[in-house]
């Protein structure tokens, strides 16, 4: 009758004898990580769901109430991030531009990491520009590019800039930022817009420059010389009879 070898009934006491002497540290290890396991499909589920009603709560959403009440409900979610944006084009609408701005600054502050944000900055610089600070409208603008260089958002601050650039009459610097969205977005249609930008600014009229004092005029500018007077003829010497 075959027997077992000694090895392996060794190998086998061992075993027992470890399970016996930490069964309770394992035992703990197990229902911890049963317990991480419910945690994570439970915290999942609670997410998921309070995604679901957000987005619900917002579907049916129409006024500046309405939004608040998404964004309040459920701040940490991504209904929320659409509801400041919504509820910021809203009081837009109304002509609260400074509102809008605060809160479109509300989702920034809350969510800065959030895809929104190089949306909700060109809508910032747009309020400011219809309250007439268009130097803070272009320093916004200014960096967004600087900011999302590789997104939707940069070419668009672009051809912002210039265009506001060009209301105020700085011919040369919108024609520099017509000139940089031509070479870094040269494959997209901004460099289209920005080459018809450009083809309607003025160019900039050279300035004439000052005759400084002790330098002779241009002869075409200068002052004719004045005419001397003919002599008057001599009277013929009487001649002797």
């Amino acid at each position: 009758m075959p027997t077992a070898s000694p090895a392996k009934t060794d190998a086998a006491i061992e075993t027992r004898v470890f399970w016996l002497r930490y069964r309770n540290e394992m035992v703990a290890i197990l229902v911890v990580a049963l317990l991480a396991a419910l945690g994570y499909v439970g915290f999942h589920i609670y997410t998921e769901h309070r995604e679901t009603g957000a987005g619900e709560l917002l579907a049916g959403a129409k006024t500046v109430l309405d939004y608040q009440q998404v964004i309040a409900r459920y701040p940490n979610t991504a209904a929320s991030e659409d509801a400041y944006l919504l509820l910021a084009d809203a009081q837009r609408r109304e002509g609260k531009f400074a509102e809008a701005n605060t809160t479109l600054q509300s989702l920034l502050s809350k969510h800065p990491q959030s895809e929104l944000a190089p949306t909700a900055r060109l809508a910032m610089a747009g309020n400011l520009d219809a309250m007439g600070k268009t130097d803070e409208a272009l320093g916004i603008y200014q960096q967004i590019a600087s900011a999302y260089p590789k997104s939707y958002a940069a070419p668009l601050a672009l051809i912002s800039r210039a265009q506001l650039l060009k209301t105020k009459n700085r011919g040369d610097e919108a024609r520099q930022v017509c000139e940089t969205i031509m070479t870094q977005f040269r494959e997209s249609f901004w460099a289209r817009d920005a080459m018809q930008l450009l083809m309607s600014i003025k160019p900039s009229a050279a300035p004439t420059p000052p005759v400084n004092a002790g330098q002779q005029a241009p002869p075409l500018l200068a002052r004719p010389p004045e005419h001397r007077p003919f002599p008057k003829p001599s009277s013929p010497a009487s001649t002797p009879h």
